[in-house]
């Protein structure tokens, strides 16, 4: 499940300006040709981690089972997406507690790619068929085994570690280690390990309150000068999707604005649903107990576009950052500039911004664009291609 979390509870009071856009059935909800359609299968979980976002608007364990039937999907598929590529995320929750849905689903749309967002203690029970299916596997974890663990339990790291070597002769797909960066802890040295066990890393900047202290700001900026370096250092291509998107992003500006129509790469704004157990339909996974945010309905059958879109409250079309970063967060812009929650924003999203920039400053230290020239052209094309990409937000 998503790793991002709130202090406490939002309270949403609408405005005249965010008013819910009414459908229109001759524009497509669906910005592009592609929709990514995140499926939560339940919102049980068998961990009880710290920081879980569902934990926000009490979310967690609400809902067990999927209340709507596979004609139901049939129907709103063949409405709404019948004319996009679609590909699955299996999410939750705990994704594999309802491993009959993912094998029905799976079974029924075998043209589909398939990823699964996991916490990886249950992966080594999947059934072949289900392994076979799957495009990517992203596996929660925190860093390091006592990072891990101190947040998820003891001995999740090697659980997850060890279920990963069990499957991967089943698996055709690529396992992502998806790293929420909540600790100041978190080092080099741990980031680079999960580089060599998994086939590529993702890391993204808690939402935390309490988090972003001046000593602890420090830190992750050593380490990600660390990891830059080391980026740049050789002449294989080390396998950190927020630092190859940014680069990708630099070096080729269009991909920062031609796969997501100039929007942010969180998706939310264009073409990802997140469909609950009952079949309502969010933009942000982490937004789902907001009631503003509905924006369509399965059994309802009805779709619309996303309420969350870039607003004029957000600063990014004057930070150095917009070309290549296209707004990152939208739940963060959205709740510190349109909602105006100043805390918030002082303590959570002006923080990541600044660690978001500093990363960008990095990476052009070592001129990316002289090193993209030189690169092998395996380098290159992953650089360029790489499909999970699609699946995580690619900023941090």
């Amino acid at each position: 499940m998503q790793n991002l979390v709130t202090s406490a509870p939002i309270t949403f009071y609408p405005s005249r300006s965010q008013e819910m856009i009414p459908a229109n059935e001759s524009v497509s909800p669906i910005v592009g040709n592609r929709v990514e359609l995140q499926l939560l299968t339940t919102l049980k979980c068998n961990l009880k981690c710290t920081y879980c976002s569902l934990g926000v608007g009490d979310m967690v364990g609400s809902q067990d089972k999927v209340s709507y039937d596979m004609e139901a999907l049939e129907a709103f598929i063949e409405k709404h997406l019948s004319q996009h590529e679609v590909y699955v995320t299996f999410y939750g929750g705990e994704p594999t507690l309802n491993l009959g849905f993912i094998r029905e689903v799976m079974e029924r749309y075998p043209t589909f790619r398939f990823q699964l967002q996991t916490n990886g203690t249950l992966l080594d029970g999947l059934p072949d068929r289900v392994l076979a299916n799957l495009s990517n596997i992203l596996l929660s974890i925190d860093g390091g085994e006592t990072i891990t663990d101190g947040f998820r339990g003891r001995g999740v790291y090697r659980q997850v570690v060890k279920n990963t070597q069990a499957v991967r002769g089943r698996m055709a797909g690529t396992f992502t280690a998806r790293v929420t960066w909540s600790s100041e802890e978190t080092s080099f040295e741990e980031l680079d390990e999960l580089a060599n066990t998994f086939d590529y890393v993702y890391f993204q900047f808690v939402a935390g309150e309490g988090t972003y202290s001046p000593a602890a700001m420090e830190k992750k900026k050593a380490v990600i000068t660390q990891l830059v370096d080391k980026f740049f250092s050789g002449e294989t291509l080390y396998p950190l999707i927020p630092i190859m998107g940014i680069v990708r992003n630099k070096v080729l500006p269009t991909r920062a604005t031609e796969l997501y129509h100039g929007k942010t790469q969180c998706r939310v704004s264009t073409h990802i649903l997140n469909v609950m157990p009952d079949g309502k339909i969010y933009p942000c996974p982490d937004m789902m107990y907001v009631p503003e945010m509905l924006q369509g309905d399965v059994i309802a059958n009805w779709l619309k576009p996303s309420p969350l879109q870039p607003h004029p409250n957000m600063p990014c079309g004057s930070c150095e950052a917009e070309p290549w970063c296209r707004g990152n967060c939208m739940k963060n812009l959205y709740l510190a500039y349109v909602k105006g929650d100043k805390e918030y924003r002082d303590k959570v999203v002006e923080p990541i911004c600044d660690l978001v920039r500093f990363l960008g400053r990095e990476i052009d230290r070592h001129d990316p664009q002289a090193w993209y020239a030189k690169a092998p052209l395996d380098v290159r094309k992953t650089l360029r291609d790489c499909e999970v990409y699609e699946y995580v937000e690619i900023m941090p």
